[in-house]
Parts: C-alpha cells; structure tokens; sequence
C-alpha cells in the first residue's frame, strides 16, 4: 500500500489514492486514536491506516453535518406555508389548516421565501425546509464529540435518541461510529413517528407550546429509514422503538447505554425518557438534553429529576437552549433504587 517513506521528523506517505501528512516519533508514525480498531498485517500498517482515517474522518464528518442542517443551500430557509399557527384555534384558522392540507394532499406547497441566517442555522435556531435535523450546528458538533469521547474511553453501551424527527442526529452517531470502525454499538431511535402529543402538564400548556396538530414535525419510521438509507447508514445497528415513550422505552430491548439524547419537547415526554432510561446510563456517558433552556416543561422536568434523585453532575451549555452532562459512577444505581 504505501510506495514510499522518508525518515525524517514529518513524514510525506504516498498511498493509492491519497497523500498522508504524519509525524513520526523514533522513525515510527503514532497513533492519533485508540478508537480505531483495525486488522492490518503490521502495528506500521495500522499506525498509517490510523492517521489516514483520522484526516478522511474530519472531512467527511463536517461536510455530513452541513448535509443533515441543509446549511449548503440558502433554499433550505425557505418556509412551506401549511396554515398552522400554534395557539390558534378559530374557524377560519381551521379552515385555512384544512384547504393547505388539501393542497399538500394534491401535491402542491406554497412556500414563502426567507433569506438563510447562518448564525441562525448553526444555534439552530430556524426549521430547515429539507435538512434531516433541525438541532443547529453546534449541537451536531457537541453530539460528534460525546460519541467520539465514548469511543476513546470505551463507556460501554448502544446510543439513543429520544424523539427524532427526520433522524438528522441519529444520522450522525451511526455515521461516527462507521468511520471509527464501531461494529458493536447500536443507535435507537425512539418516536412517535406521528408528531407530537397534545401537551397535558401544567408546564407545557401555554399555547406556544402545543405543536401536536403541525404536520411539518410529522416523520414516518419509513421515511426517517429512507434518510438512513440515503447516507448509506441503515443495517441492522439502526434499531426503531414507535410509539409514546411511556408506552415503548420501559420495556425496550436495551441493556445499557452511553449516550441518551433526549428532543422530546414536553414535560412528560422529558420526563417518561428519564425515567426509563437514566439508569441505564453507563459511568461517563453522557445526557444530551435538547431542549432545556426554550421549552418550559422539558427544563421543569429535567431539574425535577436531577433533584429528585440527589444529581450533581454539572450541566454545561451547548448553545441558546441545549445542555449536557456526564453520569457519575454511583448515579446511576442511585436512579434505579
């Protein structure tokens, strides 16, 4: 594989397809990550298979992360005009619901153009046309590191995200643990696939807050596949638990995780994942909590758990509204008692 290699300090490897900058410590290249397994001839081998996956991994991840947000195209501003309006509940607001739906049955959209913000789209602060997730920038970023940091310490367990939609962020987990060679981790993917519930708890029910009738967070399992399929990521790692999260997530075949992403919105949505999940959290994984500094009952639940169940972890900010923390050695077993 490799044509050629200087000995000396910074090293210029020559391979089929690509050229590989590496330094070398005592004539031998050093391996960037313990995160790669690999099954080459030679520690030589590996340690070049290494450093070149470590350069194609950058590439590929960062301009994933553009795809998934659709930050490549300005068009992905654009807003379709189905009628919905939160709060609303008139009957001429029904009736205009009713003729876009009609519409959108026939194959029609009407679709209102609006200049991309790309400070927007990287807090995630707008709802991308036709991008897989609508979490922002710099909570793919944050997602990217804590699988990458449970892959080099090995926290054990499979990843699970807590409410969907087009399954952007899932996209990205399963797309990281392919390119470090992860052949053991499944990535879950728990949701409705029909939208939100109505809001029920007092937390969540000023009208701002009630999305359960806009169809544009509505997400078939088979198109959330599909869009696994475009990246070529789906196979049998990619595991799918539909329906209410009370309903699916306390029984789910899941032994141990570490990570749990929770986008669920809502106060019992919020609260129903931890409950089911939290103890099933390794030491060092990691609580990716979506929604905690916009949506009202999301932020009421998490602090009430966190309370409830004597939680110190310190939660660190991602961005306008997502945070994330680490779970302790003895946090865990202190939720499931």
């Amino acid at each position: 594989m490799v044509q050629r290699l200087l000995a000396i300090k910074f090293h210029v490897v020559t391979c089929r397809t690509s050229i590989v900058a590496a330094t070398i410590s005592n004539s031998r290249l050093v391996p960037v990550h313990p995160a790669f397994p690999c099954t080459c001839q030679s520690a030589t081998e590996w340690q070049l298979k290494t450093h070149m996956d470590v350069l194609a991994r950058d590439e590929y991840l960062e301009l994933l992360k553009k795809c998934l947000t659709a930050s490549l195209y300005d068009e992905s501003a654009w807003r379709i005009e189905d009628g919905y309006r939160t709060g609303r509940s008139s009957l001429f607001y029904r009736l205009r619901l009713s003729f876009y739906r009609m519409l959108a049955r026939r194959g029609y959209r009407i679709v209102k153009t609006l200049p991309f913000d790309a400070e927007k789209r990287r807090d995630g602060a707008d709802w991308p046309m036709f991008g897989y997730t609508m979490v922002g920038r710099k909570r793919l970023d944050n997602l990217e590191t804590c699988v990458r940091t449970i892959l080099a310490e090995n926290v054990p367990g499979d990843l699970l995200e807590a409410g969907v939609w087009r399954g952007g962020a899932c996209i990205l987990m399963k797309a990281v643990l392919n390119r470090f060679h992860d052949q053991s981790r499944c990535v879950w993917l728990a949701d409705s696939f029909q939208g939100l519930p109505k809001p029920t708890a007092a937390a969540d029910l000023e009208k701002r807050y009630d999305l359960s009738d806009c169809d544009f967070m509505k997400v078939s399992q088979e198109q959330v596949r599909a869009n696994f399929e475009r990246f070529n990521l789906l196979d049998e790692r990619v595991r799918f638990l539909k329906g209410w999260f009370r309903d699916t997530l306390p029984t789910a075949p899941i032994k141990q995780l570490a990570l749990l992403r929770l986008d669920g919105d809502l106060y019992d949505s919020t609260r129903d994942a931890l409950n089911a999940m939290y103890h099933r959290v390794s030491p060092g994984g990691f609580i990716i909590v979506d929604d905690y500094g916009s949506w009202n009952g999301c932020r009421v639940a998490v602090d009430e758990f966190r309370t409830a169940h004597g939680i110190k972890s310190e939660m660190t900010k991602i961005d306008f509204t997502g945070v994330y923390w680490r779970v302790s050695a003895n946090e865990g077993q202190q939720v499931a008692a």
